[in-house]
């Protein structure tokens, strides 16, 4: 379980000066890689399949840069290939899965000609997966992203390729990582997300003062170390967003996905706060800064009062007001 890195909560925390605070979430999940062969049970075989169905979004950590002291397990470093070893394997399930789904519609087709649309779209899918591409990048319209949402297929999750990079080529340029720029190549075209780490710099800052850390990450031309870059990412790739709760108890972060509305983001509190939800009173967090405290934003008239049908925004910060 990792802390979504926030820095309004800090400064929050310097307007109430709460008993606590209390970051968003992240939980990562650390799966051992796998063998080709393993949608048929080689290796951790099934395991590894399993591991993958139950995560929203999957980090594949990709292998850019030399070292003899450090071997490879295919004996030669070719990111394309490792990225296409673990892909094929997961296609190679995910066809499986969406034939029996092909099947079980077919029949029931012969009575309900309303699944005829679905029988197409799975049939294409079908033959999208035998390229060997990936199910996220198939074409899609909204009847049938919900098709999709229903077969639970492991190619069809969003990614980030977290290319680990040596230190060299962290600090001299990513674009001269001939290595990097191919798995950028490959993220593009199937709709993943792409992020250069270096796993030595994040060994060296890992045990460091926050001070300390800022200041080596400065010289290296760094706002932010690479594990606080990649939940950033997770975060947004997942469509998450964070509200605020604020008070003396407590400064809190509340993760919600965008476009959720307000008696849901309540409901994230306790499910008292959305059964028995009235209205929120609501000011952006910048709003909020820029008075200086609550009474001040009142007074300009910047505390909303919103209803059930307001959709939440990333940074609202929130006093819900319910009976139940």
């Amino acid at each position: 379980m990792v802390a979504v890195p926030d820095a309004r909560l800090d400064a929050l925390a310097g307007l109430y000066n709460p008993v606590k605070v209390t970051p968003a979430v992240i939980e990562f999940v650390d799966i051992a890689g796998l063998v080709k062969g393993a949608s048929k049970g080689e290796g951790l075989g099934n395991k590894f399949l399993s591991h993958i169905r139950e995560v929203d979004a999957v980090v594949h950590v990709v292998r850019c840069f030399e070292n003899d002291d450090i071997v490879h397990v295919e004996g030669s470093i070719d990111p394309a290939r490792d990225i296409e070893t673990i892909n094929l394997e997961l296609i190679f399930a995910d066809m499986d899965a969406v034939q029996r789904r092909l099947d079980k519609s077919q029949k029931a087709l012969k009575g309900d000609k309303s699944l005829q649309g679905e029988v197409d779209f799975l049939k294409r899918l079908y033959a999208h997966l035998e390229k060997g591409l990936p199910a996220r990048s198939v074409e899609r319209d909204e009847a049938e992203e919900a098709v999709l949402s229903t077969i639970s297929l492991l190619s069809a999750k969003p990614v980030i390729y977290a290319c680990n990079m040596s230190e060299a080529d962290f600090s001299s340029g990513l674009g001269e990582n001939l290595r990097y720029l191919a798995v950028q190549k490959i993220a593009a075209a199937e709709g993943a997300e792409t992020l250069p780490i270096c796993a030595e710099l994040e060994a060296e800052i890992a045990g460091m003062e926050p001070e300390e850390k800022t200041v080596f990450l400065s010289e290296l031309g760094l706002d932010r170390s690479g594990l606080d870059r990649l939940i950033q990412t997770c975060y947004s790739l997942l469509g998450l967003i964070s509200y605020l709760t604020a008070g003396q108890p407590e400064v809190r972060a509340w993760t919600i996905t965008k476009g959720t509305k307000a008696p849901g983001a309540a409901g994230k509190i306790h499910s008292d706060f959305e059964r028995g939800f009235i209205r929120a009173e609501v000011i952006a967090y910048e709003d909020l800064m820029a008075c200086g405290s609550m009474t001040a934003a009142k007074e300009k008239g910047l505390v909303r009062s919103e209803g059930k049908e307001y959709v939440m925004q990333d940074g609202d910060v929130v006093l819900f007001r319910f009976n139940v």
